[in-house]
């Protein structure tokens, strides 16, 4: 009863690891692909439970995502002569199992290739392209190119290209520190210009300024000369009429002139007989006639 027992557990433990190597599962995740002594026989992308021949078939597996492969950044010189440093990323799917595995074998070969691939493709693009052309809308059509050159030399992979991007594109350091210094350099002769230009116009108003007060200083000058003239006029003229209506009266007026023109000075000190004719219209003996 005991070698019954012994036999019917060695053959339910055969069994097992016959069922364990004969069947595997696919998940979602995953495409396979079934090497018999090493030479493909058949490509499974469907998931689910599947067979292979135990002990002689192995099953390798593969990614079935989207996958990335990031080069190193890579300095690229534009059409223009300009450099670039430019750090890509590229997203991949494996559509081809068999061709894969022919070609690179795995995931980290075929990340190693295609970033080469990636960064020759950038030169050749970004080669006959500007700076002006990688800053704006054009921008859209070279990636597009770059996706198509890549796509195109990693068919060869049995991979897909789904999607070709750059990260950043900066100038090298010293280009950027040399550009920097050139855009100082340009600001700083607009600045010297504008302050040049601003000080010409200064110069100009203040001349003008200058041109309209002399005009104005010498036209009210002449406006001063032309009124006291003409004030000058009438007070001869009144005196006169005076004179000729009034002896008297402008023999005193004549008189507060002389007064007016001898003591001027707030010391003034005069020497003269008390009957003196010049003081006649303080003592009384001046007379001015009314009429």
């Amino acid at each position: 009863m005991s070698t019954k027992l012994v036999v019917a557990g060695v053959a339910a433990a055969a069994t097992v690891i016959l069922a364990s190597a004969s069947l595997f599962t696919v998940s979602q995740t995953q495409q396979a692909l079934v090497v018999q002594l090493g030479e493909p026989k058949r490509t499974i992308q469907e998931p689910g439970l599947h067979a292979k021949i135990p002990f002689v078939q192995n099953v390798v597996f593969l990614d079935a995502r989207v996958l990335d492969v990031d080069p190193p950044v890579e300095q690229v010189i534009l059409a223009d002569q300009k450099r670039l440093e430019v750090d890509a990323f590229a997203r991949y799917r494996i559509k081809d199992p068999l061709k894969f595995y022919q070609s690179v074998g795995n995931e980290m070969v075929a990340e190693q290739r295609l970033a080469a691939t990636v960064n020759s493709s950038l030169r050749r693009v970004l080669g006959s392209a500007t700076l002006l052309n990688v800053l704006s809308k054009e921008r859209v059509k070279v990636m597009s190119d770059i996706k198509a050159q890549v796509n195109l030399e990693a068919a060869g992979f049995g991979v897909e290209i789904v999607d070709v991007r750059i990260r950043r594109a900066d100038l090298p350091e010293a280009t950027s520190q040399a550009v920097y210094e050139r855009m100082r350099s340009e600001r700083e002769r607009e600045a010297r210009e504008a302050r040049a230009q601003g000080n010409e116009q200064a110069q100009q108003i203040r001349s003008r300024a200058e041109r309209e007060r002399t005009v104005i200083l010498a036209e009210a000058q002449r406006d001063s000369q032309v009124l006291r003239g003409e004030g000058d006029n009438q007070a001869i003229r009144i005196l006169a009429e005076s004179a000729g209506k009034n002896p008297d009266f402008y023999a005193f007026y004549r008189s507060l002139d002389a007064y007016r023109a001898a003591m001027k000075g707030e010391n003034t000190q005069m020497v003269l007989s008390p009957d003196s004719d010049f003081f006649r219209y303080f003592n009384g003996t001046g007379t001015v006639t009314r009429r």
